[in-house]
């Protein structure tokens, strides 16, 4: 299963024939996927399923359908147990960039996130996960594919955010204070982390 967030609205691709009301299944070759990012984009349209039974046709369908863009990125905890949060556009955002011709994701996401923080001395723990969002540029809509890693430092130097980039703040948070962050941020950065972390103090690191 795929969720497509366009503004934090989920497009869900999967094979399976029907998920929960009341979302609305369209077959995968029917579909007219600009169509609906442009209907959800203007608020005119909110629950869509896009259905086919072959699970391998969904991702490449994605990329067929509208242009697309690679990043990587990470979720950055250090020794405190503090997450790694940036402000941008008026929400709290984890650190991520554009991956660059013949560069592989994790070095990638390590350069990003040194880059947008300042922050240095990362160790990439493991893969996260992959999401989806499509944003406008130029009046073109695009799909912004970011791979995802859980990464750890013992960094205690100064942040600096990369202002260049829009980038206002880099902070590090406890877990109160990325609760209340994620509930300033997007959609598909709160897919990061476990419902019981936005819901309660968890009894483990996220990393």
């Amino acid at each position: 299963m795929y969720k497509v967030f366009v503004k934090d609205i989920p497009i869900i691709l999967s094979s399976e024939k029907s998920v929960e009301a009341p979302y609305e299944t369209i077959p995968l070759a029917s579909a007219r996927f600009k169509h609906l990012v442009k209907k959800i984009h203007k608020g005119e349209k909110r629950y869509v399923h896009l259905y086919d039974k072959n699970a391998e046709k969904l991702e490449h369908y994605l990329k067929k359908k509208i242009p697309f863009v690679v990043a990587a990125g990470g979720l950055v905890e250090n020794d405190q147990n503090e997450l790694l949060f940036i402000y941008r556009n008026k929400r709290w955002d984890l650190p991520k960039g554009h991956v660059e011709p013949g560069e592989d994701y994790e070095s990638a996401a390590i350069r990003e996130v040194e880059e947008e923080t300042g922050v240095q001395n990362l160790v990439i723990k493991s893969f996260l996960t992959t999401t989806y969002h499509v944003f406008k540029r130029k009046g073109e809509f695009r799909l912004k594919v970011t791979y995802w890693y859980k990464m750890s430092t013992d960094y205690k130097g100064d942040l600096a955010p990369q202002i260049k980039e829009g980038i206002q703040k880099a902070k590090w948070k406890n877990f109160k204070k990325s609760q209340k962050a994620l509930s300033k941020s997007y959609a598909n950065i709160r897919t990061l982390f476990p419902s019981t972390y936005l819901t309660h103090d968890p009894d483990h690191r996220i990393t």
